[in-house]
């Protein structure tokens, strides 16, 4: 589904992501560790094409996607993003957030997209929320927003930047477990996060990333259990 090769990025004089190849298949749920300052979260906003590379490629489906590409709204609709601040626009209700993506940018007709959006909210467990402001739900429940307005464009590829690095530790657990049903129904994922009972339960693979470098994957049984990088083994060592 995504396969990046030798991939570079440079924020003026610091290199950010150092050659890193990756393959994530259909249906494969990806996680992504490391300690902050890695490049885990620069990497999915590369892969999204929300920052622009300098170096190497990025395929998705088998075609190589330049980042001048005229197409890149296309490739966005194809890989939906979920970020660590929820972004959603306080204006509208609950469901409107949900459905604007499809109604502006699919040109879905309205009754569809309502049916739509609220088989997406009761998915995420918040169909008798749809009607109300964000300012009036917790910002658990504003990430599982998020989530349904993601799976709205339904996109092929779900990227999660730290979904849960903004909540309070209570609210945590609501968003991961809406995550590990998306994994277990087969969406290809890929996950940042530090939540590692995620990564130990919902992972195919563990990626561990040190100073802009892909320095150890495996399962997670083996990521968890004995890896074999000093600098993998030191990280878990200080995080479990």
């Amino acid at each position: 589904m995504i396969e990046v090769k030798k991939l570079n990025k440079w924020f003026g004089k610091l290199h950010v992501l150092k050659d890193v190849d990756m393959k994530v298949a259909e249906k494969e749920c990806v996680v992504i560790i490391g300690a902050s300052g890695s490049g885990k979260s620069t990497l999915l906003r590369c892969i999204n094409f929300l920052e622009k590379t300098q170096k190497g490629q990025i395929i998705i489906q088998g075609k190589e996607i330049k980042p001048n590409s005229k197409d890149l709204h296309l490739i966005r609709q194809e890989v939906g993003m979920v970020f660590q601040h929820f972004n959603l626009f306080p204006h509208m209700t609950v469901l409107q957030n949900v459905i604007e993506g499809p109604t502006q940018v699919k040109k879905v007709p309205r009754d569809k997209a309502h049916e739509l959006g609220y088989e997406l909210l009761k998915k995420v467990g918040l169909e008798e929320k749809a009607n109300t402001y964000p300012s009036m739900i917790s910002g658990g429940q504003k990430q599982r927003v998020a989530i349904a307005r993601a799976l709205a464009m339904q996109p092929k590829v779900l990227l999660f930047d730290e979904p849960t690095s903004a909540l309070d530790p209570e609210l945590v657990g609501e968003v991961v477990v809406v995550m590990k049903e998306l994994a277990e129904e087969g969406m290809t994922m890929v996950v940042v996060t530090h939540e590692m009972w995620f990564a130990r339960e919902a992972a195919d693979r563990v990626i561990y990333m040190d100073e802009g470098r892909i320095v150890e994957e495996g399962t997670p049984e083996k990521i968890f259990s004995n890896p074999e990088n000093e600098r993998t083994q030191s990280f878990l060592a200080q995080i479990l």
